[in-house]
């Protein structure tokens, strides 16, 4: 008799889990999700100047950039279109392919690199450009 118990007793839990599986309506599935909207970028932001910028003009850019003896900040191949900026006072600058890419610093065309000559720089923040 008590093996029959057990037994009735695991399938009445299997066809619980069985219908669980099915049908997953539990408190979590409807409660609603709040999503909070990135903030919007302020005028201030999208015009302030930076102290590099690059973008790529060929299929591949490799580009490494970072603080004067700090932390690296960009150090990636970058792709045709793609751009990056620094808004730093002080930048370290590394093209690997000084032709594949155009640089602005503090918002003025950088002179262009020859097509493979390998370019290092410094790039500091102008005075008169807020930080």
């Amino acid at each position: 008799m008590i093996v029959i118990m057990v037994a009735v007793g695991v399938l009445g839990l299997l066809v619980v889990g069985v219908l669980a599986l099915l049908n997953p309506t539990t408190e979590a599935a409807s409660v609603p999700i709040r999503v909070t909207p990135s903030p919007t970028p302020t005028p201030e932001a999208e015009t302030k100047t930076p102290t590099l910028e690059i973008v790529c003009v060929a299929e591949r850019c490799p580009v490494f950039v970072r603080v004067p003896g700090g932390d690296i900040l960009t150090d990636q191949e970058l792709t045709q279109g793609q751009r990056v900026r620094h808004f730093e006072p002080e930048l370290d600058v590394v093209l690997d392919d000084a032709g594949t890419v155009q640089v602005q610093e503090n918002g003025k065309a950088r002179p262009p690199g020859a097509a493979g000559e390998r370019e290092a720089f410094e790039v500091r923040r102008a005075p008169d450009q807020p930080s």
